[in-house]
């Protein structure tokens, strides 16, 4: 739970539309869940603004299943990144609110319409970039964020970067992904008078040390 998911739960209790007990059940295992495999922290979401987000790699099928039936009863807005088509399918088996995004192998489960605060451009040097761009976009509109894709803009052909720098301009924050060299970023921040999170890959060849 979020400030705001709190404060509306204190509100209910208070006119009534929510019983104590209700409430007490909703808050009972605050600040976290001991599922023995998992600790769940239910109090991330107060302390630092947005929940806490399942990684799927490397997590055996049953615990990432209870893991996100334990987050969906408690009606979570629930981000799980590095899905690949078994935990997918593996998520599915709990429940059919999942929106997957494929290349981004990202899930958004139990998904909910977050309110907008300003808007982020997410860029990328080449087409191969996409997986890495796709998972921060999708992040980033979960978090509650607008969302500008502006991909396979690399330096090699400044000019194809240039014929979007006015949309790049209205972005509060700008992320840039790419391989090769990874000269995007610095390019681009000397565009721009806003933040600029460079994200290096490991796509194509050259001294990029693997991403």
């Amino acid at each position: 739970m979020n400030r705001e998911e709190i404060k509306e739960l204190l509100s209910n209790v208070k006119n009534g539309t929510t019983s104590e007990e209700e409430a007490l059940k909703v808050i009972e295992d605050m600040p976290y869940r001991d599922l023995n495999y998992a600790k769940i922290d239910y109090h991330r979401g107060v302390r630092v603004g947005y929940p806490e987000v399942i990684y799927a790699e490397g997590k055996d099928i049953e615990h990432l299943k209870g893991i996100v039936k334990d987050m969906l009863d408690r009606d979570s807005n629930i981000l799980v990144t590095r899905v690949n088509e078994e935990a997918y399918k593996a998520i599915c088996e709990v429940t059919d609110k999942v929106v997957y995004n494929k290349i981004g192998r990202i899930c958004i489960v139990n998904p909910k319409e977050t309110k907008k605060i300003g808007k982020i451009a997410v860029i990328t040097g080449g087409t191969a970039d996409i997986p890495v761009a796709e998972e921060a976009a999708t992040t980033c509109e979960v978090f509650g964020n607008n969302v500008e894709r502006i991909y396979d803009v690399g330096v090699a052909g400044i000019h194809r970067l240039l014929s979007k720098i006015d949309i790049i301009r209205e972005a509060k924050v700008v992320i840039a992904i790419a391989g090769m060299e990874g000269a995007l970023p610095s390019v681009v921040a000397g565009l721009v008078d806003v933040p600029v999170i460079a994200v290096p890959t490991s796509i194509g060849y050259g001294a990029n040390f693997g991403g």
